[in-house]
């Protein structure tokens, strides 16, 4: 049975960082992405940013299994609450975008739904996950875009930013 746990501190958007054996091919401005077991979806999509050199990016899907996936969403205080999924769940999608923070690091903002091993659905913004099988995941990439992230004032929410 699945066992989603809540929580509802004030934490780091920051995910955890790993990335391992990550694959990708390139077709003009779109990459599509395999990752493997153990390797942190944030991480690796940061990570090929670097490793690639792009500063900004539409992440328009992305499906495979996780372990370890944390969810949730903001509420009108501009707090994060989050929801831990243990054991194995499909993600049945994936979205979001890429950009750069002031400092230059590559941000992800992702979005997930994931389906427990009883079909049942979980949503909402992505904070964590690490890959069970494999995650594969598409991206176009903007590169006429300038896009940056940058924290709020009393918000745990990064804004985006043009120009």
């Amino acid at each position: 049975m699945s066992q989603a746990t809540r929580t509802s501190e004030r934490q780091s958007h920051d995910p955890p960082t790993l990335a391992r054996d990550m694959e990708w091919t390139r077709s003009g401005d779109d990459l599509f992405v395999r990752l493997d077991p153990g390797e942190e979806i944030h991480a690796s999509l940061q990570a090929l940013a670097d490793t690639v050199g792009f500063d900004a990016a539409a992440i328009t899907s992305g499906i495979g299994r996780t372990r370890d996936s944390t969810y949730g969403y903001m509420d009108d205080d501009h707090v994060y609450h989050r929801v831990n999924i243990a054991e194995g769940a499909e993600l049945v999608t994936l979205q979001g975008n890429l950009a750069r923070r002031e400092n230059g690091e590559a941000f992800t903002h992702l979005h997930a739904t994931f389906s427990d091993d009883e079909l049942k659905p979980h949503a909402g913004h992505l904070f964590s996950a690490i890959v069970h099988v494999v995650a594969e995941i598409h991206l176009r990439l903007l590169t006429e875009a300038i896009m940056t992230r940058c924290p709020l004032v009393d918000s745990e929410f990064v804004a985006l930013t043009f120009g």
